[in-house]
């Protein structure tokens, strides 16, 4: 059985019958929609560019040909993990041999915020309905967090001829996977486009008229109106649900380095595993290559009943803000020098490399894909992949 229906949960079930597995395959997925692709939420769906029709994540006759039973707008409640049984929020009760948990995760909400109209996060095909229609021409919009969501928000509004404003609790956007100097380019990208950036400073509460929200208050006591309010603060994996079935849980679901968790019929694929590098670390990754890449090798690792492969990201993360397109590979956190390689920031492009120890770790590209890609190939072949 397959827990969640989005890319990874997709992806897996391609995986499944590519690898040869002829059995009953059931997806479970949470929303109502057949799998449909993110990015574009945030970007041309968002913008009116793009129908939801064109958002799928597969051609029917692909979906046709892999013969999965899919039962949508069903939740997985909890799992027996020994025994083989996946309870369901109809009440049913899923006899399973091999279960993929590609649950993902959900938007982090504001404080405070729950029963105000107006405040969004955007994680789903109907959190973008939803913001979208709330984008009226006038609209005053205050977007929390400037990291690749909150960015990709303030840039679509932008682009609709509204006001808006980011918040970042941070001194400069992205500095965790940036670095202060290139996360520095991103806050200008903002400036160079009207965007009120306000850094260092974090959401001390809300104004409301009755019900609907009126503006944001920050730490530093400053008021920004605002008729809608975006949270692009991040999300939590959605294990809720395994609560109690003897899975480790911790920030994910803990898996070794080939997606598997200690009971060998049980892997975890995209936003909600946490597996171990070779390296021994625990990490997580939150966005679409990895859900693309990782059920490759746990479907193997489950057919196998042991580990056999190890998973190796690529780390590639691509953002479009201001018509301008940011690409990232590789594990850039722990660099210890950013060299620029060809480019200029102040030209808006630009390909930087992140090394550590001498050795290069990871690439960023602004609007230069064509070194990017053979940069990336570079890295992942100096990686071992």
């Amino acid at each position: 059985m397959v827990a969640g229906a989005s890319l990874a949960g997709l992806r897996s079930v391609e995986e499944l019958r590519k690898q040869g597995f002829d059995g009953r395959v059931v997806v479970i997925g949470e929303e109502v929609h057949a799998p449909y692709d993110r990015p574009p939420l945030s970007k041309a769906f968002l913008a009116g560019t793009l129908p939801a029709e064109e958002l799928a994540l597969a051609e029917q006759s692909d979906v046709d040909e892999w013969a999965a039973e899919w039962r949508l707008g069903v939740r997985a409640e909890r799992v027996d993990p020994h025994a083989g049984e996946i309870h369901l929020s109809t009440g049913e009760i899923v006899r399973t041999d091999g279960l993929v948990i590609a649950t993902g995760g959900r938007a982090r909400t504001l404080p405070g915020t729950s029963a105000l109209a107006g405040v969004h996060t955007l994680r789903t095909l109907d959190d973008a309905v939803a913001l979208r229609a709330d984008l009226r021409p006038d609209a005053r919009v205050v977007v929390v967090g400037a990291g690749w969501i909150g960015a990709e928000v303030a840039s679509t509004c932008r682009g609709l001829g509204l006001d808006v404003t980011v918040a970042e609790a941070a001194p400069v956007p992205m500095e965790r996977a940036l670095g202060a100097s290139l996360g520095r380019i991103c806050a200008d990208l903002h400036a160079d486009h009207g965007v009120d950036l306000r850094l260092g400073v974090g959401v001390a509460g809300f104004t409301a008229d009755g019900t609907r929200v009126t503006g944001v208050t920050l730490q530093d006591g400053s008021h920004l109106p605002a008729d809608v309010v975006v949270a692009g603060v991040g999300m939590e994996p959605a294990t809720g649900w395994l609560h109690g079935s003897g899975l480790p849980l911790d920030n994910g679901v803990l898996c070794d380095t080939g997606c598997v968790t200690p009971i060998p019929s049980v892997v975890a694929v995209g936003d909600v595993a946490r597996y171990r590098t070779p390296e021994g670390r625990q990490v997580r990754h939150e966005h679409w290559t990895n859900a693309s890449e990782q059920p490759v090798v746990a479907v193997r690792n489950l057919l196998a009943g042991t580990t056999l492969d190890t998973f190796r990201p690529s780390g590639y993360v691509w953002s479009d803000q201001y018509g301008v397109r940011l690409q990232l590979a590789g594990e850039t956190s722990g660099a210890d020098e950013i060299a620029m390689i060809d480019g200029s920031p102040d030209d808006r492009k630009f390909v930087a490399e992140f090394r550590r120890d001498g050795h290069a770790v990871g690439v960023l590209a602004m609007n230069n894909a064509k070194l990017f890609g053979r940069m990336r190939r570079q890295l992942s072949a100096t990686a071992g992949h």
